[in-house]
C-alpha cells in the first residue's frame, strides 16, 4: 500500500510552509483567487517559499482564471502543480504543460461518470464539498460513501477534501482509502492562519493509518 499523500492548503506564511516541510507533508496549496480569504499574490510567493524543502510540491490553486493569470504565476518558476477549482474545461486545464489537479464538487449524489472521465488527463482528482456560494475551504463534509464509490471505480489518484480535521482524518483514511487528503480550514485558527498544533495532529493521525 502506498504512503498517504498529504496536502495542506491555504498557506500564507513562510513559517507555516517551513513547519509543514519538517512534518513531511507532500504538498502545500497556495491560493491565487482574489475572493478567497487565503489569497496570496505572485509577489508574496518567493518569501513564502524561501525556506521550503524541494521534497514538498507547491500547488497553485485557481478558480476559473484567465490564461494570463495562470501564466503570471507559472512564470515565477515556483509552482509544481496547478489546481483548478472552478468549472474549467479539460482543454484549458491540460494546456499549460504542467501536472494539474481538478476539483470535483460533490453534492448529495454520485457525479455522472462523464464528469470524472473528461478529466482523465489530470494527475489528481480532488473531491470537495459542493457549496453554492464558496468554491472550497468551507469546512463542510459531504457523504463519504460517494467518495468511496468514486475511488473504487477509477484508476485515477483521488484526493479527499471537504470537512477534514484532526478528529475525523483517521476514520476517513481507514474507511475510504483515498490516494491522498487535502485540508485547509480544518487546521486553522482563522482563514489563512494555520494552527500548527492542529496541523501536527492531523498529519500524525493520517500517517497512523498509512505511513
Amino acid at each position: 500500500m502506498t504512503q498517504l499523500w498529504i496536502k495542506i492548503c491555504g498557506i500564507t506564511k513562510s513559517e507555516d510552509a517551513s513547519y509543514l516541510a519538517k512534518l513531511g507533508v507532500d504538498a502545500i496549496g497556495l491560493i491565487f483567487y482574489r475572493h478567497s480569504p487565503r489569497a496570496i499574490s505572485c509577489k508574496q510567493l518567493p518569501e513564502i517559499l524561501e525556506n521550503l524543502s524541494d521534497s514538498v510540491k507547491t500547488v497553485g490553486l485557481f478558480v476559473d482564471p484567465s490564461r494570463s493569470e495562470v501564466n503570471e504565476v507559472l512564470d515565477t518558476g515556483l509552482i509544481d502543480i496547478l489546481q483548478f477549482h472552478g468549472s474549467e474545461p479539460e482543454g484549458f486545464c491540460s494546456s499549460f504543460d504542467k501536472p494539474y489537479m481538478k476539483a470535483i464538487h460533490v453534492k448529495d449524489k454520485m457525479p455522472q461518470a462523464e464528469v470524472l472521465d473528461k478529466y482523465s488527463s489530470a494527475k489528481f482528482l480532488l473531491l470537495d464539498t459542493y457549496n453554492e456560494k464558496e468554491s472550497g475551504g468551507t469546512g463542510e463534509k459531504f457523504d463519504w460513501s460517494i467518495a468511496k464509490r468514486i475511488i473504487e471505480g477509477t484508476d485515477q489518484r483521488v484526493v479527499l477534501a471537504g470537512g477534514l480535521n484532526p478528529a475525523n482524518i483517521e476514520d476517513a483514511v481507514r474507511s475510504i482509502n483515498p490516494f491522498g487528503v487535502d485540508v485547509s480550514s480544518g487546521v486553522e485558527l482563522s482563514p489563512g492562519q494555520k494552527d500548527l498544533k492542529k496541523v501536527w495532529r492531523f498529519v500524525r493521525e493520517a500517517r497512523s493509518v498509512r505511513s
